[in-house]
């Protein structure tokens, strides 16, 4: 039975969110235009640890949604069962030895929610997953998710263009800055930095940290609690690790590449942004970084640095995502989340389907950008 009460979308923005919404929307057999001002996966997406998870504590609609989300990369998993980009090898974490450890109280509550949780002693770490050091973790033990995994997004993100691309979907790259275009106060469409116009019923807002500038410039309010974050990528090197590993002084997931992504919240913190809006990375907080990742590895290997990459990384003011249609702009809807990785697939569906059918998701109903209007 057909739904969709829309003909035309405009999506602006190349990263997961986006691409994900696009491909949705166009298997529905809406006309779909997918904007992004510079090459796909050149924001947040293309720097984003990716760890698929719904560990530690948060709100049980935020729980739900992101088990959605481990869902629908459970499936992707079956069609591309061969896939070095998308592994579900478990997840292993541990917090520093001081009153702030909340390992134990982590365990319980993840249990409450029947989520695959095994609570270890690091002697007992080694027979359930492959390289760790041991002597780096602390007295209270470690957490192992065994349903936890990961992504490479710019590999997704390639696969569903692929199939955006096949069912007619039209990708725009280095556009530049896009616009809404608001008549009557309603979205008609979007407006390219060279003036060019695309109409359309519907635009998505998926520009990642610059969704709350751009909601902004129409008169709306989201918060906001974007930092700068810092990605490392190492050199290949081979390691028995699968796990993606969040300790208290660095995370790490394996690449398709068998090297290494890192990130941590001091080499963060270390990130200078300068007046002139560029961002200084010391080589000291990329050697420190490195230095963590090698010490609480099996063997502690020397890591040699590929890469890095470092922006603004999303983050709604209040921690939990931002999804849906504007109440006061008919036809204007947004993503804007932290989580892009696991939310990535199951928030495309659901944007996909409201804005197709025009009815209200509930899974998306506490997640809506009224709310920080509300609260002002």
């Amino acid at each position: 039975m057909k739904e969709n009460k829309i003909a035309s979308a405009v999506v602006i923005g190349g990263g997961i969110f986006g691409v994900s919404t696009a491909v949705q929307l166009v298997s529905r057999g809406v006309k779909v235009t997918l904007v992004n001002d510079g090459p796909v996966s050149n924001g947040a997406s293309g720097r984003s640890l990716s760890w698929l998870n719904s560990s530690r504590m948060r709100s049980d609609a935020y729980h739900r949604l992101r088990m959605a989300g481990i869902d629908r990369y459970r499936t992707l998993a079956a069609r591309f069962p061969d896939a070095n980009w998308l592994r579900f090898d478990g997840g292993l974490t541990w917090d520093a030895d001081d009153d702030r450890n909340e390992i134990a109280k982590a365990y319980d509550h993840e249990v409450t929610l029947g989520y695959d949780a095994t609570h270890l002693a690091a002697g007992d770490i080694a027979a359930v997953t492959p390289g760790v050091d041991p002597a780096t973790v602390t007295p209270q033990g470690a957490i192992f998710n065994a349903g936890e995994g990961w992504v490479d997004l710019p590999c997704l993100i390639a696969v569903l263009l692929e199939e955006f691309r096949e069912r007619g979907g039209n990708l725009v790259t280095d556009a530049g800055k896009a616009k809404l275009t608001i008549e009557a106060g309603r979205t008609i469409g979007a407006e390219m930095a060279d003036g060019r116009q695309i109409r359309a019923d519907v635009v998505l807002m998926a520009t990642g940290p610059w969704v709350p500038a751009m909601a902004a410039k129409l008169g709306q309010t989201i918060g906001d609690a974007t930092p700068i974050s810092l990605l490392v990528t190492t050199k290949p090197t081979a390691h028995p690790l699968k796990a993606v590993l969040n300790t208290p002084r660095v995370a790490i997931r394996p690449t398709p590449d068998n090297a290494f992504a890192l990130d941590s919240a001091w080499s963060e913190e270390e990130v200078e942004q300068q007046a002139d809006g560029s961002i200084k990375v010391r080589q000291e907080t990329l050697d420190g970084l490195l230095a963590e990742a090698s010490r609480v590895l099996e063997g502690n290997p020397k890591l040699e640095l590929a890469g890095y990459g470092v922006g603004r990384k999303p983050i709604p003011g209040d921690g939990e995502p931002v999804f849906g249609e504007f109440a006061a702009i008919p036809g204007c809807f947004v993503a804007f989340s932290h989580s892009g990785a696991t939310l990535g697939l199951i928030a495309g569906e659901l944007l996909s389907y409201e804005m197709a059918t025009g009815r209200r998701h509930p899974m998306l109903e506490p997640f809506r950008p009224e709310r920080f209007s509300a609260a002002g």
